[in-house]
């Protein structure tokens, strides 16, 4: 160690030009050793900066993300109000009284619970009797239908969804639809929904209506129990019904009935 030292001192005072075997030794021997700590603290430093770097990109990814939730979100209600707006600008012989009867109002709900019961499935939202919630009211998410109101309490009210539909079940009710854009020519009554094709069953269609593959299905109002112009589904296909007198057609549902967030009861 004390030649070593010397050695050392002695390379580094030295300011000739050409140097002598031990000290190109020596040189060699600390450059190799400096280039083992460079290389792997290197390394790391460059590891440290693409963490930095991930972790900027995973903060804007989630920004986008939400901005893009916030579009489609926007996007559907645009749509809608679009279509809504349309209609009753081309229906310029209302009254007053036919306008307020089709007025509603959307009281916006946070999903609390959802039972995950098969033969009873049904979700629990945070508005009630408080909030002029009644039972029988429609509930909507921003992409469409998705049940009825069963049991009010004061603060909170439980949602019977569509897929409890059966046409087998005195306590389950049609609804009574349309097409868009065919109000006056078109109509059925939705009845069932099939959980393994994840699908609803229209019936009662007439054999001249001209309902097609494509059409939007919306409530029609008739009979009052489901408030008019809900968006139910997308016809996918349409058949003779089982006695051939009417036909039956299968709905494909707009609403998506898991991992829901913000739901909407439609208060007339």
């Amino acid at each position: 160690m004390i030649i070593f030292i010397s050695l050392l001192g002695f390379t580094l005072s030295n300011k000739r030009e050409n140097l002598t075997w031990p000290e190109k030794m020596i040189n060699d021997t600390f450059g190799f050793a400096q280039s083992l700590f460079y290389k792997p603290a290197g390394f790391i430093a460059g590891l440290f900066e693409d963490i930095r770097d991930l972790n900027h990109i995973y903060e804007e990814n989630e920004q986008l993300k939400i901005a893009v939730s916030h579009y489609i979100r926007d996007k559907a209600n645009y749509n809608f109000i679009a279509a809504e707006n349309e209609r009753l600008q081309k229906q310029l012989n209302f009254t007053e009284a036919q306008k307020k009867l089709y007025k509603y109002d959307y009281r916006i709900a946070q999903v609390v619970s959802v039972n995950q019961d098969p033969y009873n499935k049904n979700i629990t939202i945070n508005i009630g009797e408080k909030n002029g919630v009644k039972p029988n009211m429609a509930v909507i998410s921003v992409d469409g239908m998705v049940g009825t109101i069963s049991h009010v309490s004061p603060l909170t009210s439980t949602v019977k969804l569509l897929t409890d539909l059966n046409e087998k079940n005195p306590n389950s009710n049609a609804i009574a639809a349309t097409a868009t854009g065919k109000e006056n020519q078109s109509f059925g009554l939705i009845e069932s929904y099939d959980a393994q094709t994840g699908t609803y069953l229209m019936t009662k269609i007439d054999e001249k209506d001209p309902l097609a593959v494509g059409d939007t299905i919306v409530s029609s109002g008739i009979g009052e129990a489901f408030p008019r112009g809900l968006i139910i589904g997308t016809v996918i296909s349409r058949q003779v019904g089982d006695f051939g007198l009417t036909h039956t057609a299968t709905i494909k549902p707009a609403a998506n009935f898991d991992n829901w967030k913000e739901l909407f009861v439609v208060v007339p």
